[in-house]
């Protein structure tokens, strides 16, 4: 999926220039953005001024002020959530054709809009222009994939005896709570998006406070498609606004993508209402390459199972276990390419590596390297802060690619969670071996295997206790599978046909076709 658009991507034409938005954003010192960014009914709405108490949103490319955050307090989640309410009744009673008609309309807008959106991403995440622009076409593609399915939601018929029969209906929740990260802001709306909908629910979305830009484009796309007004809602906040969110009795599921201890907390506030949820939460994933190997390839999945999107994704195989016959050359390719990885800023073509998203996160990256060097590990490249050449990037939250050598299970770069760009290279010995040691982790997301033997690869697999795993490659999250983790890292599943079962409740329906036979 991945190889697909980037391929698509190269054949396009260069980029246009900037969007207006983006090129205010890098030309001036701050960025004054007068519309609003949460969006309710069908417009953009602004909080009440005597409850408003505006936060920052910062660039982190240059570390400049974008742009100011209105929380949602509980007036603003209530009128969105009484918005999704009003629009779910017309929405829930069309036809699946009818709901895929706006769904590819929207589909078709975001094509039009590709480098707007991939720009505004840049500037608000810090991730390069390559990746967002790859970002915007999978949130594209979802929306295209759950169009396709949303006329095929169906039931079932089952004889009973004496001509009575059963059946039954998949019929939506009603309103939906998207919860999203700012490693993946756009992707993520559409993600959670694009199934509730085709469903026939409704949604109020609370994009993660540190990029809230984006999100709120979906909903004016959303909107311009053809939706309901209320269909799709932008609320801006952080814990209060997701807790008002959780707890609204309007409101009939959760689905969140962040951090394990969030999840918890989401999770317990939505069991009081026997809320359903779906958690997609953190990742410490295993990486397990074998001497028998294509090198090349295995060089190439350990890069990009680290240093995508600044090393800021959840799925991440952090933990890179290497065959011992083989480590020496691994190591000396992949700390070579690390090196050659250009730095700087994220609207350039030729940028792979864009800056972290905030300048508490990227400190709190490069101390998990040096609680790593304290620990006995070896720094072979990285794990330092960057300053680009650039003046207007001299505050940007840049760091350089990092790889630790010597690593040992026990270490807190090896057993903890970074969500940085820090991979961390360890030895084995035997297949029984590594795959005791890749299990031992309170989470399972994702992990990958990179071997020549197929029956190897498939006996591994079947071991690994993980919800997506990779074979020779990693990182692939095509929209017609099914993503999510095992343990830890979450319940429930994104993308994929199974998503219809976490967005939709079955009804059952007995008919009796003769008299009844009463024991009274």
């Amino acid at each position: 999926m991945l190889q697909s658009l980037v391929a698509e991507l190269w054949r396009r034409p260069r980029a246009a220039p900037l969007a207006a938005a983006a090129v205010r954003c890098l030309s001036s010192g701050s960025v004054d953005i007068t519309v609003p960014l949460n969006f309710w009914a069908g417009q953009r709405r602004s909080v009440r001024a005597e409850e408003c108490n505006k936060e920052n949103v910062y660039e982190p490319a240059t570390g400049r002020v974008l742009c100011h955050l209105e929380p949602c307090g509980a007036v603003e989640v209530d009128q969105a959530v009484k918005a999704a309410k009003s629009a779910f009744g017309p929405w829930s009673k069309m036809s699946g054709l009818e709901r895929a008609r706006v769904l590819i309309e929207a589909a078709h807008i975001i094509e039009r809009r590709r480098e707007e959106i991939a720009e505004m991403e840049v500037v608000n995440n810090g991730k390069s222009i390559t990746e967002a622009r790859l970002d915007v076409d999978s949130a594209r593609l979802c929306i295209e994939y759950y169009a396709g399915m949303a006329s095929t939601l169906a039931g079932q018929h089952v004889q009973l005896p004496g001509g009575s029969f059963a059946y039954t209906r998949r019929e939506p929740l009603g309103v939906c709570v998207g919860i999203g990260a700012w490693n993946y802001p756009f992707q993520i709306a559409a993600w959670k998006s694009a199934p509730a909908l085709a469903c026939g629910n409704s949604m109020v979305f609370k994009p993660s406070p540190v990029t809230p830009v984006t999100a709120v484009l979906l909903a004016e796309i959303y909107a311009q498609a053809g939706a309901p007004e209320g269909l799709f809602n932008v609320v801006q906040g952080g814990q209060e606004t997701g807790s008002l969110l959780c707890h609204h009795s309007d409101v009939a599921k959760v689905s969140f993508t962040g951090s394990v201890p969030t999840g918890q907390k989401i999770m317990e506030m939505a069991s009081r209402g026997v809320k359903p949820v779906t958690l997609e939460l953190g990742g410490k994933s295993p990486l397990i390459i074998f001497q028998d190997s294509d090198l090349e390839n295995a060089v190439r999945g350990a890069l990009m199972a680290n240093f995508l999107s600044q090393g800021q994704v959840c799925s991440n195989g952090t933990r890179v276990f290497v065959q011992r016959d083989v480590l020496p050359e691994f190591v000396e390719e992949v700390v070579r390419r690390t090196r050659a990885i250009p730095i700087g800023d994220p609207l350039l073509e030729s940028t792979r590596m864009g800056a972290l998203v905030s300048r508490p996160h990227r400190d709190k990256v490069l101390s998990f390297v040096d609680q790593a060097k304290k620990e006995g590990a070896s720094v072979l490249c990285g794990g330092e802060p960057f300053v680009p050449t650039d003046p207007k990037l001299r505050g940007g939250y840049f760091m350089t690619p990092c790889v630790l050598g010597d690593c040992r299970d026990q270490m807190t770069c090896v057993k903890e969670e970074i969500f940085g760009p820090v991979m961390s290279v360890l030895s084995f010995e035997t297949e029984e071996e590594v795959l005791q040691r890749a299990n031992d982790s309170t989470m399972g997301l994702a992990a990958g295997v990179f071997t020549r033997d197929v029956k190897r690869a498939h006996r591994v697999v079947e071991q690994l206790q993980a919800g997506s795993c990779f074979i020779n490659n990693y990182n692939i999250t095509p929209v017609e599978v099914p993503f999510g983790g095992y343990k830890m890292s979450g319940i429930g599943r994104e993308n994929g046909q199974v998503t219809v079962e976490h967005y939709s409740q079955l009804k059952t329906v007995f008919v009796e076709m003769g008299d009844v036979d009463s024991l009274f």
